[in-house]
């Protein structure tokens, strides 16, 4: 029987895979197409490897989409006696509009973790903080702007007007920017991407000391997977915005709307690995490189129970006669 850590290099090939296929549509503004390459290829990818896996947080229902569903059985350990039930959330391509364009830090993600161990969020909206190890422990979602940025600048003992604070380009967060600027922090405004936001900010050296505001339920928890290995923390609201969100939610027995869930509530397994692959450049990670005959992968994978972070940089060649190209 292969090991969970075992199948943790099948797990880098799926979001290696992924970033590869949706790099190549980079630059052509086709969001959903870079999307559809991206789920196709990770799908294909995680249908080797040996586990009894299962989608929890994934590109849709059933009805919505083709592959890569929420509930959708993969792996080649189903019907084998022995091979690991596995919960996987993952977001093919995070930061769509970001591929279709060719602005930075769009990536694959994949988290996977013993079954149970990641919640089965709905496709809904989730209120969010985030904020790295050093600030861990010294923020409350309901806190208001100003305390909570005092909170953070006094753990990393420096005045408020040195942090950087990301937040989403949407209506929704005039408010919150207009706290965030009278508290007199910086403001980083994305477009997309709040996932890769989340790792930045805890990660030393980013510029980037918290994220703040309302995004997607499934990259928070992806984000409490990342935050689980890195040590830092997200605490999260999940909010419906019409009557069929309401009705997921209910059926997964959140009766209280005002409920916050922690790091360890959104993502409480044991065994979490997670692997992010650059597709275009980023903070962390370059994005896919091609060259004749080959493409070159930048890859953070990180795995909770053995406590390592790894940056794996991978050369695929396609053709073996091709000179390597080291740049």
């Amino acid at each position: 029987m292969p090991s969970f850590e075992v199948l943790s290099r099948g797990f880098l090939k799926v979001a290696e895979e992924a970033a590869i296929a949706s790099a190549r549509t980079m630059g052509y503004g086709k969001r959903k197409h870079s999307d559809h390459v991206a789920v196709e290829a990770m799908r294909k990818a995680m249908d080797d490897v040996p586990m009894r896996g299962t989608i929890v947080i994934g590109e849709g229902e059933r009805d919505e989409a083709p592959m890569l569903f929420v509930g959708e059985e993969v792996g080649a350990g189903h019907g084998v006696d022995g091979a690991p039930a596995i919960d996987i959330a993952v977001d093919p391509l995070e930061g769509t509009n970001l591929c279709a364009t060719g602005a930075n830090d769009a990536t694959a993600v994949l988290a996977a973790a013993e079954r149970g161990g990641l919640l089965h969020a709905p496709d809904a909206y989730m209120e969010k903080i985030i904020v790295g190890p050093t600030a861990r422990g010294r923020v409350h979602l309901d806190a208001p702007v100003a305390e909570n940025l005092r909170n953070i600048a006094k753990a990393f003992d420096r005045d408020i007007d040195e942090l950087t604070v990301v937040v989403l380009d949407r209506p929704r967060h005039e408010q919150l920017i207009a706290d965030i600027r009278e508290a007199g922090a910086r403001i980083r405004l994305i477009g997309d991407g709040d996932l890769s936001a989340g790792i930045a900010a805890a990660v030393r050296g980013t510029g980037v000391q918290a994220v703040m505001g309302t995004g997607g339920a499934p990259e928070g928890v992806l984000t409490a997977a990342a935050m689980r290995c890195l040590g830092g923390e997200i605490q999260g609201r999940l909010q419906a915005i019409n009557d069929d969100q309401k009705s997921r939610l209910e059926a997964m027995g959140i009766r209280d709307p005002q409920k916050i869930f922690s790091t360890e509530e959104l993502a409480p397994g044991e065994h979490i690995i997670f692997s992010a692959t650059g597709v275009t450049d980023g903070e962390l990670l370059r994005g896919v490189r091609f060259w004749g005959g080959a493409c070159r992968t930048s890859t953070l994978f990180m795995s909770l129970r053995r406590k390592i972070i790894r940056f794996v940089d991978t050369i695929y060649r396609e053709d073996l006669t091709a000179p390597v190209q080291f740049s």
